[in-house]
């Protein structure tokens, strides 16, 4: 199957110049409809990787190209709308706006697309209902669990139909029960929906999820491993 994102020699410098290489010659393809895991122990690039397919980070060598298209060949206006658009973003301290609701916190992605007020609204209900949250639709991140606000953050994560979903240890501010659920959840979306997702993990309990584990140390890409051998 054709990847829809392929990172190709891609390289990490910290700083510029003659700093250390926390990502090296990195190569990754992954499919519409695989859910990837990105292994490995702390300080080995597995965040650096993320930030640098999502377009968050610009690579000191090598390059990313999500359907055809390349990184390297878009200003930062480029890079946002592709952030804004075709990929959708989890992280481990869940990132809502403390000011807004949760409803209000899906939201937002779909007023920046300049989507209608009738589909937003639909959207967001319909993704809170997903994840379990529309009994909470009101309540700002305050007054939320911290499985309640990863919850949310998921949601926010598929607002705009991404074509990937990239979570950064999306599990590892949560006790055990609540990050199995978050776990469950993305199972449920790669396999209802047929979501993409590439995430990166301490917690080995996701490889059992995974179509292909890919595990690294100090910057490089050691083993891939496929889901039954």
């Amino acid at each position: 199957m054709k990847p829809i994102l392929r990172a190709t020699a891609l390289g990490r410098r910290f700083p510029a110049g003659e700093g250390v290489w926390a990502l090296k010659k990195v190569d990754l393809e992954v499919a519409q409809g695989e859910f990837v895991l990105v292994a490995g122990p702390s300080g080995c690039g597995k965040t650096t990787l993320l930030n640098l397919l999502g377009g968050l980070d610009r690579p000191t060598r090598g390059d990313v190209e999500l359907k055809g298209t390349a990184f390297s060949k878009l200003d930062e206006s480029g890079l946002a709308r592709i952030r804004r658009r075709e990929l959708g973003f989890v992280f481990q301290f869940f990132n809502l706006l403390a000011d807004l609701t949760a409803e209000e916190n899906v939201s937002l992605p779909m007023r920046m697309i300049g989507l209608s007020k009738a589909e937003i609204a639909l959207r967001t209900a319909s993704l809170l209902e997903a994840v379990g949250m529309s009994y909470r639709a009101k309540h700002t991140p305050f007054e939320l669990s911290g499985g309640e606000q990863q919850r949310v953050a998921v949601a926010r994560s598929l607002a705009n139909n991404p074509l990937i979903i990239l979570a950064d240890e999306p599990t590892g501010n949560l006790d055990s029960k609540n990050g199995l659920d978050i776990m469950e959840l993305f199972r449920r979306f790669n396999q209802e929906k047929k979501q993409t997702f590439v995430v990166v993990s301490h917690d080995p309990g996701f490889a059992e999820y995974a179509d292909r584990v890919v595990r690294m140390h100090d910057g490089v890409v050691t083993t891939i491993e496929r889901k039954g051998g």
